[in-house]
């Protein structure tokens, strides 16, 4: 059968898992996990998404996603190519380290929000990686510790979470880790405390099938709501062709003079912002830009590298990619 093609729609909530081919380790140990975790990070900033859960297991690694505009799969894509690169070249090793495919599950936030940061959050306590909570508030490799206080994940929604448990920092954290607590005792008897896949098996079971869809945890309601989003396109792309010509004119040079290898300060800049945009956003290869702009391939990765800081800079400039 064909697979059912993912839903992608920007500001929706969703719980990825990625895990590595053949089950094989994606991370061996903590130089792999923190390379993971800045990247991670560093996206969630320059993508405007925001991540509520996450925890990195020895294969595989749990995510609660609120993508921005460019949506979830460009920033999967960027965040697993990335960190596959940076392990294949560290630990010499060749060929592809995840499945080719990573799951993702559309969540309607209002009910299953906090109970997905629960399950996704014990993970490391249940697979017996850690032997305690005190352990957990502490274990730098899950977003526990970030709401916490006790580490730190750019990106992560820490103040939106608390503040559904209480006003006041201090407060909210004792009432997020009770609630940690009391999922913990009650792991594998309460709803509340499964995985994003079983809580969807218990709604189905209570829900008519004409409102089930598997891509989705929510009732019939959610599901009429969101599927007429998924149809809609929502990241309409451009090709190279177009982000050239719109780069040219938002610097005012010309396309001939952006391909003539000029080092004014607005060629440089144009041609730094379109090889972050083409590589990072519309999915175009190094060597086909080298190409285009008759340069080595380790040129284009310093141009690129430019375009991410001026990206930074003028987040505005994103707009330069989609028709939104």
């Amino acid at each position: 059968m064909p697979r059912t093609a993912r839903i992608d729609i920007p500001g929706q909530l969703y719980h990825v898992v990625a895990r590595g081919v053949e089950r094989c380790d994606i991370f061996r140990d903590d130089s792999d996990r923190s390379s993971f975790r800045d990247r991670l990070g560093l996206l969630l900033l320059e993508t405007g998404s925001a991540c509520f859960a996450w925890a990195l297991m020895s294969n595989h690694v749990h995510l609660l996603l609120r993508p921005g505009p460019s949506g979830l799969a460009t920033f999967m894509r960027r965040l697993l190519t990335g960190h596959a690169i940076v392990f294949n070249r560290r630990h010499q090793r060749a060929g592809h380290l995840f499945q080719n495919r990573y799951h993702s599950i559309l969540c309607d936030a209002d009910p299953y929000l906090l109970a997905l940061v629960r399950y996704i959050h014990l993970n490391p306590l249940k697979a017996g990686v850690i032997d305690s909570l005190s352990a957990l508030d502490t274990y730098p490799w899950c977003g526990h510790a970030v709401l916490m206080g006790n580490a730190v994940l750019a990106g992560q929604a820490v103040d939106e979470l608390l503040a559904l448990f209480a006003d006041r920092a201090p407060t909210a954290r004792n009432s997020y880790r009770g609630f940690i607590e009391q999922g913990l005792a009650e792991w594998g008897d309460d709803a509340e405390t499964l995985s994003a896949d079983r809580l969807r098996e218990r709604l189905k079971n209570s829900a008519d099938d004409d409102g089930f869809d598997r891509r989705i945890l929510g009732g019939q309601a959610f599901v009429e709501t969101v599927l007429p989003q998924a149809a809609r396109s929502p990241r309409p792309r451009i090709d190279l062709a177009e982000l050239i010509r719109r780069c040219a004119n938002e610097f005012d040079v010309s396309i001939e003079d952006l391909r003539g290898g000029g080092r004014t300060s607005r060629l440089s800049a144009a041609r730094a912002l379109i090889c972050h945009l083409a590589i990072a956003y519309l999915d175009i290869p190094g060597t086909r830009l080298a190409d285009y702009f008759e340069q080595a391939r380790s040129s284009i990765t310093r141009s690129e590298r430019r375009g991410k800081e001026l990206l930074r800079e003028q987040p505005e400039w994103r707009k330069l990619w989609t028709d939104r």
